[in-house]
């Protein structure tokens, strides 16, 4: 799909995906939303940044969902300071099972503090995501939406992700790097993990877009919401100008690296009174989505030839990529139980929970083998009813956080 002009002049061989030039770690860093933040925070939406202990960063790593009880009650100060003093106002009534009413968050009552009070100070919901990765593959998890209004929320959807998993063990996969002056290699041990909250808002995912810089210049830039608008494509040239002002004011020349992917939000409706918000930074890598673009064309696309501009990428009417026919991140969704108990909350799964653990030991008291002809037959005539996920990964009404 890309035009002749967009590609290499004279160039001997048209770039492939095999000649991508790999990051090195330290971009992987430089592109990490707490790296990243602290630079840019005046133009991005309203978050706290919250660092995560070895033992926060274990809970997540094990095997399991296991959430804490009702979380306590925050009381906010009468003075805007943004201190919160915690009252636990949790009854227990002592009917939970041993193991049933073990509380993860003791072993990391800083951060589960920390949580409660950022929650509070946002307004009561919270989109959450590690240092690079929101968990979005596990929205299912509650009910199609990554809002949050408790902790419990927040560890339900960060235990459920792939994505987090990724974050926490293969960010560096596909890097390369070099010694510093000292000899030593950036290792994954040396990552500074934080848990970012950011306030919830309703985004119009119409007026997102993601661009992509090579060379310090902007080649490429594509609407992330994989749907036509008919009003992108009149105000194309505005939303080109937008970004390529904020670019130049606010990232051109202050972000580390020279070739990096960025994500904004332009809200307003009357393009002369919006605002551009730095939504996201990712790195230039394969591992970055690059949704209406193929990442061959971005490598063979050339900014240093007269009078460049940026490829913009729409999504046209009778484009067969405007009907997206997959559920997004289907492959990563549990069975429909599952859903069902997550869609209520931490209080469902722990209900859950402990269902099933009261099926499976009748199932060894009784000796009922789960492989048994009967078993099958019941469950080759229907009688169960064939659980579907119909509807699951589906947006709710077209909006999403950012």
């Amino acid at each position: 799909m890309a035009t002749p002009s967009t590609i290499l002049p004279g160039a001997r061989e048209e770039k492939t995906i095999n000649d991508f030039p790999l990051p090195t770690r330290q971009a992987i860093v430089n592109s990490g939303y707490p790296e990243w933040y602290k630079k840019y925070r005046g133009i991005t939406g309203k978050a706290r940044v919250i660092p995560l202990t070895t033992e926060f960063l274990d809970y997540l790593k094990a095997d399991g969902i296991i959430l804490p009880p009702d979380t306590p009650v925050v009381s906010i100060s009468d003075r805007d300071s943004g201190v919160f003093s915690v009252t636990n106002t949790e009854d227990s009534d002592g009917d939970d099972d041993d193991d049933d009413g073990e509380n993860p968050a003791q072993n990391f009552p800083e951060v589960h503090a920390a949580i409660i009070a950022a929650i509070a100070e946002l307004g009561g919901a919270v989109y959450p995501k590690l240092n690079w990765s929101a968990p979005k593959d596990a929205a299912f998890m509650l009910g199609n939406t990554l809002k949050c209004s408790s902790p419990s929320d927040v560890y339900l959807l960060l235990k459920s992700s792939n994505f987090i998993t990724h974050d926490l063990e293969h960010v560096f996969d596909e890097t390369v790097d070099t010694p510093d002056e000292t000899g030593k290699l950036l290792q994954l041990s040396d990552v500074e993990y934080a848990l970012v909250l950011r306030k919830w808002v309703d985004v119009i995912t119409s007026v997102e877009f993601r661009c992509f810089v090579k060379q310090r210049k902007i080649v490429a830039i594509t609407q992330r919401d994989l749907n036509h608008y008919d009003f992108l494509e009149n105000g194309k040239e505005e939303f080109l100008a937008l970004i390529q002002e904020f670019f130049a004011r606010h990232l051109e020349k202050t972000f580390p690296e020279a070739d990096f992917v960025f994500d904004v939000y332009i809200p307003k409706t009357l393009l002369t009174e919006s605002r551009v918000w730095l939504v996201d930074i990712n790195p230039y890598s394969p591992k970055t989505d690059t949704l209406t673009f193929a990442w061959q064309e971005i490598l063979n696309i050339n900014p240093s030839v007269p009078d460049f501009k940026p490829n913009f990428r729409l999504i046209k009417k009778n484009d067969p990529e405007a009907y997206g026919f997959a559920q997004p991140y289907s492959a990563h969704k549990l069975p429909r139980d599952v859903v069902d108990a997550a869609a209520g909350g931490a209080e469902s799964m722990l209900q859950f929970k402990n269902d099933w653990k009261h099926i499976v030991e009748g199932l060894g008291a009784t000796g009922v083998d789960d492989s048994s002809d009967e078993e099958e037959d019941e469950d080759e005539n229907g009688s169960g009813g064939e659980k579907k996920g119909d509807g699951i990964g589906k947006t709710n009404d077209g909006k999403v956080t950012g």
